[in-house]
């Protein structure tokens, strides 16, 4: 497994030089569906990093922009999760790179260009920020934690905004940041910088390096609602563990609310 860690290295390191040397220009792009927008450097560095792993593992890939079909093992990419704030100059987005194999991920890597660090998490061996172990953090109630979450591309339609969501969870913990990258936002919790995380409606490659990465930190991450996480299809609730059912709670007493 240690090489296929490497590859996806490689691979996220490939995406993250295509999207430094374009951060800061003009960014030519088109909206694919209401308020969800692809630029070119997203599809820069989805080929870069498709290059590397289909050379390196012979893996099928599955990735936002292409798209492609899952298989017994297949990896997921993000090439470029936090669009809009890229395209704004905003510097809150990365790549994201994890394998899954009949329904397991076994791999994950985070890259965050702007800051250089680097995420990695390998099945029952731990998660690492740039070779240094990660532990989430201990805050111990919901009062005294950060938490982070972000907002549906179509919130003008969809069904859930997140925004009653969002103000419940703000009177009951410090504070709430919308992140504007779902990938970021989980790395966070898996170093310890958030305490939890949450947000309705995302894709697998969104999703499953993220995971990983706060299982191997000692972390829980769930369905919105307490439920197994369904990659297929996933919402998701990421905490430290300790103050998991609160949050969840919370989230279903502001649904109930509704």
């Amino acid at each position: 497994m240690n090489e296929l860690k490497e590859v996806a290295l490689r691979a996220a390191e490939a995406g993250g030089k295509v999207i430094r040397r374009s951060f800061g220009l003009p960014v030519v792009g088109r909206t694919k569906g209401t308020g969800d927008y692809v630029s070119d450097v997203d599809r820069q560095s989805e080929e870069a990093i498709r290059t590397v792993l289909l050379e390196e593992s012979g893996i099928s890939v599955v990735a936002e922009e292409s798209g492609g079909v899952p298989a017994e093992r297949y990896w997921v990419v993000d090439p470029l999760d936090g669009t809009t704030n890229y395209a704004h100059g905003f510097p809150i987005y990365g790549v994201s790179i994890a394998l899954e194999r009949d329904g397991v991920l076994e791999v994950g890597v985070i890259y965050d260009p702007s800051r250089e660090e680097i995420f990695v998490a390998e099945r029952g061996r731990g998660a690492t920020l740039n070779g240094a172990r990660l532990r989430v953090s201990g805050t111990p109630v919901l009062g005294e934690s950060l938490l982070g979450t972000s907002y549906p591309n179509d919130i003008r339609e969809a069904p859930r905004d997140n925004l009653p969501e969002h103000a419940g969870l703000m009177y009951r913990c410090r504070s709430v940041r919308s992140i504007g990258s779902a990938v970021l936002g989980l790395a966070a919790v898996a170093a310890g910088r958030l305490d939890g995380y949450w947000e309705h409606k995302l894709q697998p490659w969104d999703v499953a390096a993220g995971a990983l990465l706060i299982r191997e930190a000692g972390g829980t991450v769930t369905a919105v609602g307490g439920a197994p996480l369904d990659l297929a299809a996933p919402s998701v609730t990421a905490s430290n563990g300790l103050i998991h059912a609160e949050i969840v709670e919370a989230l279903k007493e502001v649904a109930s609310e509704r």
